[in-house]
């Protein structure tokens, strides 16, 4: 199976860094090995919770939304030890110990939200929350997080007895001392990415598959799963081997595919035929035959970042008709029809519009999907003008500076640099075209090729003089992880880890919070409303990848959570 190009894994310890946080990551490598407590999406179009391959069962909430008991299933262990009660206090001490080195925490949610927790069974979790919480929200957002961890890794060195690191028992007592240490030994052993296959740490699994071998290499087979034979789970995996290819560009890739090397890899959009209106798939396949094609949605937005806390442009990101200037000059539309050759349609807030749900607001399906700031060149022109700037030498200046906005000084020039993802032709023009059309609203935009794992690597919140960066465009975010439902805590609030540009409204942080103890759409779809108007990153235009898949392969199911399932697939004669 192909991984999407510039793209390597590069690391496995479930416990992640925003630096290292992508659904390749997590979704299509960890959770083969290591499942999560609750696991979310099927081999199929589910993004709902998924409780027969959960590590434990419903949650079940009492004392009016504040207390929340899991029953673990009693899994086990690849080292025959069961998936208990105390690996998820385990990484529940270690979340306590360690938040601000983990992607998805936010300050004031978990493990801040958390009166008390305890293991009091050996198959039993109860969590005390300081506040009455929505089921859904809770169940979709929070315990979403946890992956239950081995006590084989609740160690401080390598050969270590299991749990002798004292993690587990931990309290803040002692400042979490003992989960620190095991915290920074883990770390370690994940940062040597060389070891994955051979190190003993990894080997300890409870999913359904293991390592076999593991490269760094940015080409070629990187990644091998055998299966597990200790998977406490159904289905069994009925593949002998699977295996990840590395690509440095999709052109490579599709090579591979058109002479069967591979079994499962993507047709890049310049290789398609066009479609047009309600077609999703090709007329004509241009693989010929021996392979089914299928589309894959994600359930996610796409955007570029704006760093809020850059001290050159940041002041002028933070006013609202700037960012709807820069978001008028973005034909989405004309990129769909003319880059992505029908398979796409406008990202207009932060709620997926595709696959259809409820949470979609309306204001998102507004100018044929282009939200409330559709294309129009002239109208971001006016904004900029009515407001202060004015075009010098082909670039908008402040002129104006009690009319440009808190912050904006006297020559401040809209003016940045946009660092983004190599390795995929589509990309590549969609930057140009955008490079291009901003340029005629006076706007400059200055490209700048990087990986995709460079790119990733930048994007973390920053402030000072070192907050360099200005624009990142690297793709998007799916709702996979930290959260399934396209809350926007993970995203938009202030001061959460994974808000990498600082966007920071109060309105915004009230109606998110909202959304944490209502379970009622209407409350849900007055946040979405808002961020849509608001623009806290510019919106892209979204896609669907298509598949081929060797017609000799069966069941094979692409989740728009990018759940991956390989276990469901088999070899038909």
């Amino acid at each position: 199976m192909a991984l999407p190009p510039g793209v390597t894994l590069n690391w496995i310890w479930p416990f992640i860094p925003l630096t290292n946080a992508n659904e390749y990551n997590t979704e299509q490598f960890e959770e083969l090995l290591y499942r999560p407590l609750y696991e979310f999406g099927n081999n199929g179009p589910s993004v709902s919770v998924n409780y027969p391959l959960s590590l434990a069962d419903a949650p079940v909430y009492t004392d009016g939304g504040k207390t929340v008991t899991m029953t673990m299933k009693g899994w086990k262990w690849s080292d025959g030890e069961s998936v208990n009660a105390s690996d998820v206090v385990f990484w529940l001490n270690m979340m306590e110990a360690e938040k601000a080195n983990y992607y998805g925490y936010v300050p004031g949610l978990l493990p801040d939200n958390l009166a008390s927790y305890s293991a009091t069974g050996p198959d039993t979790v109860v969590l005390h929350l300081k506040s009455a919480v929505s089921s859904i929200w809770f169940t979709y957002n929070q315990l979403a997080e946890i992956t239950p961890m081995p006590a084989a890794w609740d160690v401080t060195s390598a050969g270590a007895t299991a749990g002798s690191g004292g993690c587990a028992t931990d309290t803040a007592a002692d400042k979490w001392a003992k989960c620190v240490a095991v915290f920074n030994f883990m770390t370690a052993q994940a940062k040597n990415a060389k070891t994955y296959a051979t190190n003993p740490i990894w080997a300890v699994v409870d999913g359904p598959w293991k390592l076999s071998s593991f490269s760094t290499a940015a080409s070629g087979p990187v990644t091998s799963f055998v299966p597990n034979p200790s998977y406490s789970g159904s289905p069994k995996p009925q593949l002998a081997q699977f295996t990840y290819y590395a690509y440095t560009d999709d052109t490579t890739e599709y090579t591979a595919l058109k002479t069967g090397q591979l079994d499962a890899g993507y047709i890049p959009y310049q290789d398609l035929p066009p479609v047009s209106g309600s077609q999703v798939l090709p007329s004509v396949d241009p693989l010929g035959s021996g392979y089914t094609l299928s589309p894959a949605y994600a359930f996610g937005i796409e955007y570029y970042l704006i760093n809020f806390n850059n001290p050159t442009i940041g002041p002028a990101f933070k006013q609202l008709y700037v960012r709807q200037a820069i978001q008028e000059t973005i034909d989405q539309e004309g990129m769909v029809k003319a880059i992505q050759r029908g398979y796409g349609y406008p990202t207009s807030g932060g709620v997926p519009t595709q696959p259809t749900s409820q949470w979609v607001p309306s204001v998102q399906n507004e100018n044929g999907g282009q939200g409330p700031y559709p294309f129009s060149i002239s109208d971001a022109t006016s904004l900029l003008t009515s407001h202060g700037w004015k075009e010098v030498g082909g670039v908008m200046t402040c002129e104006t500076p009690s009319l440009c906005g808190a912050g904006v000084k006297a020559g401040t020039k809209l003016s940045f640099t946009m660092d983004y993802a190599t390795g995929v032709a589509y990309f590549q023009s969609e930057v140009s075209v955008l490079k291009s059309d901003a340029a005629q609203a006076g706007i400059q935009i200055n490209l700048v090729p990087q990986s995709f794992n460079t790119i990733i690597g930048e994007a973390v919140p920053c402030s000072g003089a070192k907050c360099t960066w200005q624009s990142l465009n690297f793709g998007g975010w799916n709702f996979n992880g930290p959260g399934f439902e396209p809350t926007g805590e993970p995203l938009f609030q202030t001061g959460a880890s994974s808000n990498a540009g600082s966007y920071s409204d109060s309105t915004e942080d009230k109606l998110i919070n909202l959304t944490h103890t209502s379970n009622s759409l209407t409350v849900f779809q007055q946040y979405a409303t808002y961020t849509a108007e608001q623009l806290p990153f510019i919106w892209m235009p979204d896609f669907y990848t298509v598949w081929a898949v060797n017609d000799k392969l069966a069941n094979v199911g692409f989740n728009p959570l990018a759940t991956l399932l390989p276990e469901y697939w088999n070899f038909t004669k």
